[in-house]
């Protein structure tokens, strides 16, 4: 019997185990949102050895040429072969996008911090209204324990955090479903000094809240909370190197995300989050007046972040249901509360939200966009990762600017297939734009599966023109 190979580490082979199966026994995190199916094609690994011991590609693969297959369809059928595979570590691209503190309109945000210097100590103030303040004991029987409590000892109280260490740092994070987003800050001047982004590690888990819930409250319970935190103290390790920084001049940490993604992060339970009527234990208990509001402020070293031990974690409130304190933090920066006229906010993402209303009255709705944006269940598209057709120009016939030659626009574009895959972000048409129904000189192919989108498009070696540039 010949030995299945991952990174010098061998297995012995068994007819029927599929190469996944056996990224499981390596304790290799395969990336995948359809439940192994084969329908989100992110499952991608290469096959250095052993091709032909694997079953033919079928027809969820037929996108893949070379020595790739999805992990979770290439099943062993020859154990005399040896099969040597890799995981493929794409790297994907996350737009972020920051406002200048000189651009804040001043008269409509009033910032009275919270966590400031007093002489040779850093004070948390704690003179704000009883954010968390646990009055009931259904929240903490809700909590798992160890994790946020709602609220550490007397939440009005001011306390020291440390002596000051010559700077004054806080951490603002968007815990997004498919990615999160993350400024260093210096508390002192307001200057954003590091951002980091990432895709959000707990897709394993499934790709929109719903799936989440399910994952969280089946057999590995705790385990999107554990590898969420790890992810999260990487990147702080990251800006700690980078700007040679300690860890303990951060002493504030900022966290919002819709309502599952936050109450996984402070380990609460989020099963009646998925379930009729949608709430949250914190806001049910806000709702029956256990609780004073359904912001959250713990210290770090009880969540786990690797940052001073006893800086503070805020969530905002939330708003209601699947609205999060995302949305709260969009609403305090349009300043909702001083518009006279109708106004509607609309949060775009995996979990989609819209706010509309006056400064009087406001509606709040939210539906699973799901991960369109990012190319599930599209057929020609994939995520923003390396390799990933992000724009295409057609020039019009009496452009003569030079174009790069074929042989380099072909390693810009080619992903692990052959085929440039769309990115999912930008699988659209907008008027005045050229596609190749449009414009003959590309051909749409032939769709297998409900495209979630209209008119993917996607151009092979054959079909590409010989003057367009791809990005």
């Amino acid at each position: 019997m010949s030995p299945l190979i991952h990174n010098q580490t061998q297995l012995p082979l068994e007819a029927g185990k599929t190469l996944f199966d056996y990224a499981d026994d390596l304790a290799v995190r395969v990336p995948t949102s359809c439940n192994r199916n084969g329908e989100c094609h992110e499952c991608i690994v290469e096959v250095r050895r052993g091709m032909d011991a694997l079953e033919p590609l079928n027809d969820t693969e037929d996108f893949l040429r070379d020595n790739y297959r999805l992990a979770c369809q290439a099943r062993v059928v020859d154990i005399e072969a040896d099969i040597e595979f890799n995981v493929l570590r794409r790297q994907p691209r996350i737009l972020t996008e920051s406002i200048d503190p000189q651009d804040i309109n001043k008269e409509n945000i009033e910032l009275d911090p919270l966590t400031t210097r007093e002489g040779n100590n850093i004070i948390f103030k704690g003179d704000l209204p009883p954010f968390a303040k646990r009055k009931g004991a259904r929240a903490s029987e809700a909590m798992r324990a160890g994790d946020a409590r709602g609220g550490v000892g007397d939440a009005h109280a001011p306390r020291i955090i440390d002596r000051y260490r010559g700077r004054i740092l806080g951490i603002a994070a968007d815990i997004g479903t498919t990615t999160v987003a993350m400024n260093l800050v210096d508390l002192e001047t307001g200057d954003i000094l590091y951002t980091a982004s990432f895709e959000n590690p707990q897709r394993f888990g499934g790709s929109d809240v719903m799936n989440r819930i399910s994952y969280d409250t089946g057999t590995y319970r705790g385990e999107l909370k554990a590898v969420l935190i790890s992810s999260i103290n990487y990147e702080i390790g990251e800006m700690v190197r980078a700007l040679k920084i300690r860890r303990r001049h951060i002493v504030e940490l900022v966290a919002v995300g819709n309502t599952t993604m936050r109450d996984i992060l402070f380990g609460i339970d989020v099963e009646p989050i998925g379930q009729k009527p949608y709430k949250s234990h914190i806001e049910d208990d806000f709702r029956n007046g256990n609780r004073d509001t359904t912001a959250i402020n713990v210290q770090a070293h009880e969540l786990g972040i690797r940052i001073n031990p006893n800086a503070n974690i805020y969530s905002g409130p939330l708003i209601a249901s699947h609205i999060g304190s995302d949305v709260a933090a969009d609403l305090l920066t349009i300043a909702i509360d001083q518009q006279d006229d109708p106004v509607m906010l609309i949060d775009i993402g995996t979990n989609t939200e819209i706010i509309a209303g006056t400064k009087n009255q406001l509606h709040a709705a939210s539906c699973p966009a799901g991960p369109a944006f990012e190319g599930g269940n599209v057929t020609y598209a994939m995520p923003g990762y390396n390799g990933a057709v992000e724009r295409v120009k057609i020039p019009d016939a009496d452009d003569k600017s030079p174009l790069p030659r074929w042989e380099r626009a072909r390693e810009r574009v080619t992903g692990p297939g052959g085929v440039a895959p769309v990115n999912g972000g930008n699988v659209r048409r907008t008027k005045g734009e050229s596609s190749p129904s449009q414009s003959g000189r590309g051909r749409a192919q032939p769709q297998r599966r409900s495209q979630g989108m209209a008119g993917a498009v996607a151009y092979t070696h054959q079909t590409l023109p010989a003057k367009m540039e791809v990005y």
